[in-house]
């Protein structure tokens, strides 16, 4: 039995994770915090200063809107300008000074977007849009600058897939192409008056969304943290589970469940609560690459969990028309399922390895906890009052924050000055750079998608290969989210697949709200699956273990994640809503009647557990290989949406467990 006391949890951060390794594995695997450190303190006031303003850009326009596109262009642009600044041009380059060629760069993305400001009204009134020859240059230049902020924030992966798309309508009208890839000519008129001249390629819905509603929840997440939430999430997880059965593991899931919601980063998630939680775990007991595993399969986790859903909620209300609420409430069951089954895996390791928790009088108690944090859950109630009231998401956002000003100011320790409000504005700024430049890069792939109608292309190969089965299409589809989602932040990864992957499932009369949340999950999961899973490489550098193997355990901790999608395609009663008798591509879903949401989310429940169980290999005590291929076969019926199979897989689950908790029972008689 291992144990652990205040002291040695203090001595494990210590001498397992310093300051120094956390940021090492942060600019690694997280290159958004790969950012110079100038010495020039004018410089730094400059930088400070920009994105303070930026910041409050976005909340002056909220209440008083300019035309959509130079409101895209200045949310775009100005980042970009800002990028030059802050990121280095390769990882050993000297960060104390900024080299004269990025100010050039930070010049021509201020012309760039006072370009478009000189131009708008000749562009809309006497050009009707046709780009000249002075818009294809700046054009031309915007997308290079575009291009290479996304190399220096996001890593290769997304520049190389926007690259490719970016190359193909040059030549989509060649013979030597496949009859179903072959378009029109098309000239660098169409190309880049696409991209820059419209609200269909640069400054396109992923812009869209990233100005109106992720940049604001993002700087939300920046005054919560300010306010010292994140304290708040661990020691009430600490409070909380900290003492029970694995109880550091348990605590690893729940900080990372709510912090991810709120923050959208998996990987700034994985370090930021891993480099507390993986010492735990390691302490007591867990295997480096299950300890790892657990933290990355949380933190991915945290961005399917509502209200916030990392702001992916927000863009799929903006894509799909689907309002925000009925999104969030459908969201919820598939998100206690998955989390179910991460914590029953651990609770199960760590039952099968005798390994305790944390004592309890070395732990904080919950109602201290409450008492010095407890009114930092103001903010997070008033935000799903303002949504569920029905006041515009942007708005809500801005309530919120200021309503988190206020709270923050009843405890002495968690009380922000006004030095505090303008870091927390520059915080949100910096920390939203990375989302726009890779809804940048996105709106470059929607703009080719949308010229050339790459989209429908990619739908009707997949449908052909599906063969007419649903299931298989369902698959493929999963793989392409997968891959498309590879080293992407969730938000972007969401968008590239629900517009490219996700009309495959209206072809087999999928409804809109389930298409866009299947391809949601597995574009979110490519986090953590092999051979690109940055989350799960992210917690193997923290926790010493192999990269390979920490994403691998981190799938088979998230198993109940990959299954659950499949599920509420079938059972559409699992998002709580009821398509019958409607078009697929309906918004406004009836609610499913309270019967089939409780048959489905019980027996979804008890399958989850004995999944979990069945790959342990554990419930009350230890399972024979025959008797957990059994389980996991019972479970798995479970989980297939029809009556017989639901009551032949209850008995037999039913069965194992009263069997493995008689058999514990005896075994505890004999020790006594």
């Amino acid at each position: 039995m291992k144990v652990i006391n205040e002291s040695e949890t203090k001595k494990a951060l210590v001498e397992e994770i310093s300051e120094e390794n956390v940021q090492k594995v942060l600019e690694k695997y997280d290159t958004d915090s790969n950012v110079r450190k100038v010495n020039n303190k004018i410089i730094v006031l400059l930088i400070a200063t920009l994105g303070i303003i930026f910041s409050l850009f976005h909340v002056y326009t909220t209440y008083n809107p300019i035309p959509t596109l130079l409101q895209r262009a200045v949310h775009l642009l100005i980042a970009l300008a800002i990028v030059f600044l802050l990121y280095p041009t390769y990882k050993k380059q000297d960060r104390s000074k900024i080299p004269f060629y990025d100010w050039i760069l930070f010049g021509l993305c201020i012309l760039s977007c006072g370009y478009l400001f000189m131009e708008y009204q000749a562009l809309m009134t006497e050009r009707g849009g046709i780009p000249n020859t002075v818009d294809i240059i700046v054009a031309i230049v915007t997308v290079a600058l575009v291009f290479e902020c996304a190399r220096r924030v996001t890593g290769w992966i997304l520049p190389i897939l926007a690259l490719v798309f970016l190359i193909y309508p040059f030549f989509s009208h060649a013979s030597w192409l496949p009859n179903m890839l072959m378009t029109r000519q098309f000239d660098l008129g169409d190309i880049f008056g696409q991209l820059y001249l419209k609200t269909e390629g640069l400054f396109s819905t992923a812009i869209g969304a990233s100005v109106q509603y992720i940049f604001l929840f993002i700087l939300f997440g920046a005054f919560l943290a300010k306010s010292g939430m994140g304290k708040f999430f661990n020691d009430l997880a600490l409070a909380l589970a900290g003492h029970q059965q694995g109880g550091p593991a348990k605590v690893a899931v729940i900080s990372s469940a709510f912090m991810g919601s709120i923050n959208g980063s998996a990987v700034a998630n994985v370090v930021g609560t891993g480099a507390f939680t993986i010492p735990l775990m390691k302490k007591i007991g867990y295997d480096k690459n299950f300890a790892g595993a657990v933290e990355s399969s949380a933190s991915i986790g945290g961005q399917i969990l509502p209200p916030v859903m990392g702001a992916s909620a927000f863009i799929m209300a903006e894509t799909t028309g689907i309002s925000y609420g009925t999104i969030a409430l459908g969201a919820v069951l598939p998100a206690i399922l998955f989390f179910l089954g991460v914590i029953m895996q651990v609770h199960f390791r760590a039952g099968r390895s005798n390994l305790k928790g944390i004592p309890k009088p070395d732990l904080p108690r919950v109602k201290e906890v409450f008492k010095e944090g407890g009114h930092l859950l103001i903010p997070l109630i008033g935000l799903i009052f303002f949504l569920g009231s029905g006041v515009p998401v942007a708005f809500s956002a801005i309530y919120t924050i200021v309503l988190t000003i206020i709270v923050a100011a009843f405890k002495k320790n968690t009380r922000m000055n006004f030095k505090d409000i303008l870091s927390a504005l520059e915080d949100g700024a910096r920390q939203s750079l990375s989302t726009i430049v890779a809804c940048g890069v996105v709106g470059i792939i929607i703009g080719v998608v949308n010229l050339t109608s790459f989209g429908s292309t990619l739908t009707s190969a997949i449908t052909h290969l599906g063969a007419g089965s649903l299931f298989l299409t369902l698959f493929l589809t999963m793989i392409a989210s997968i891959i498309l989602g590879m080293g992407l932040p969730s938000i972007p990864a969401y968008i590239i697949t629900a517009t490219m992957v996700a009309p495959t499932l209206a072809e087999f009369g999928v409804p809109i709200l389930v298409a866009h949340m299947f391809v949601f999950y597995f574009g979110i999961f490519a986090n953590i699956t092999p051979p690109v899973a940055l989350a799960s490489f992210a917690a193997a550098g923290l926790s010493g273990g192999d990269p390979m193997r920490t994403g691998f355990a981190s799938v088979r901790l998230a198993l109940a994640g990959f299954i659950v999608p499949y599920l509420f395609v079938y059972e559409p009663a699992l998002l709580l809503i009821d398509p019958t008798g409607l078009p697929m591509n309906a918004v406004d879903f009836p609610f499913a009647s309270i019967l089939d949401i409780l048959v489905v989310a019980i027996t979804s429940i008890v399958g989850v557990i004995g999944i979990g169980a069945a790959i342990e290999g554990y419930f009350a005590t230890q399972i024979n290989t025959v008797l957990r291929i059994i389980l996991a076969a019972g479970a798995l019926m479970m989980l297939i949406p029809e009556p017989i199979t639901d009551i032949i897989g209850t008995v037999i689950v039913l069965i194992i467990f009263v069997l493995n908790f008689v058999q514990n029972r005896k075994v505890q008689k004999s020790i006594a």
